[in-house]
C-alpha cells in the first residue's frame, strides 16, 4: 500500500509517526499542527506486525478501522536514531 508519512515532535527528544493512505488527508480527529511531512507516495507493507521505523503496529488494522495508522505512545521513535 502507497502512504504518505508525517511525524511530529514528542516530549523527551521521540517522534510519532502517522501513516495515511496516498494522497489523502489526515483524518480530522489526527489533525495536529505540529504534523509535517516526512514521504510522499512511500510503498509499505501493511500487512506487517510493525513498521519499526516508524513506532507503528497493525498499520492495515488501524487503517481499515480509522483510515490513518499511527504510532503507538509506548512505541515512539527517539528523534536521531
Amino acid at each position: 500500500m502507497k502512504v504518505d508519512i508525517y511525524r511530529r515532535p514528542e516530549p523527551q527528544h521521540k517522534l510519532s509517526f502517522i501513516a495515511v493512505p496516498a494522497g489523502q488527508e489526515i483524518p480530522q480527529e489526527a489533525i495536529n499542527v505540529d504534523w509535517h511531512v516526512v514521504a510522499n507516495n512511500v510503498e509499505i507493507d501493511v500487512e506487517a506486525p510493525q513498521l519499526p521505523d516508524y513506532g507503528i503496529d497493525e498499520a492495515a488494522k488501524q487503517i481499515r478501522e480509522k483510515g490513518y495508522a499511527i504510532t503507538s505512545v509506548y512505541h515512539q521513535v527517539a528523534a536521531g536514531g
